[in-house]
C-alpha cells in the first residue's frame, strides 16, 4: 500500500558515479523527511544521508560528506542520492525511507517507518 522503491545501483569503478532514485508511491511524500541508508556485509545498517520533507534542509554522515547530495522533487515524489568518487568502503545495499515526520531525525532506523528493499552498489575495478 505504502511504499518506497529504490532503484540505480549497480557496479562502478572507483572514483566513478552513481545516482540512486527512490520512488514513493500510495501516500503523499512531501510531509515526510527521507533518508538514505547502507549496510555492507558483517555491518550495522548505516544512516547516511537525510533531506527534509520541503528539502530546505540536509545532512549527511562524515564518511559520504562532500561527495555525496541528497535532493528530492515532491511532485514526483522521488528522492534522489548522487554519489561521486565512489570508493569500495562505499559498497553494500542502499536502502530509503521516509521518517515519521517532516523535520529530519537522527539517522536511526527505528525514526523511519516506510522502508524499500535496496538497491545493490558495488565499486570494484
Amino acid at each position: 500500500q505504502y511504499q518506497v522503491v529504490e532503484s540505480g545501483g549497480g557496479l562502478v569503478q572507483p572514483g566513478g558515479s552513481l545516482r540512486l532514485s527512490c520512488a514513493a508511491s500510495g501516500f503523499s511524500l512531501d510531509y515526510y523527511a527521507v533518508g538514505w541508508f547502507r549496510q555492507a556485509p558483517g555491518k550495522e545498517r548505516e544512516g547516511i544521508s537525510c533531506i527534509s520533507s520541503s528539502g530546505g534542509s540536509t545532512n549527511y554522515a562524515d564518511s559520504v560528506k562532500g561527495r555525496f547530495t541528497i535532493s528530492r522533487d515532491n511532485a514526483k515524489k522521488m528522492v534522489y542520492l548522487q554519489m561521486n568518487s565512489l570508493k569500495p568502503e562505499d559498497i553494500g545495499v542502499y536502502y530509503c525511507a521516509a521518517a515519521w515526520i517532516g523535520d529530519c531525525p537522527g539517522l536511526n532506523r527505528g525514526n523511519f517507518g516506510t522502508w524499500g528493499q535496496g538497491t545493490q552498489v558495488t565499486v570494484s575495478s
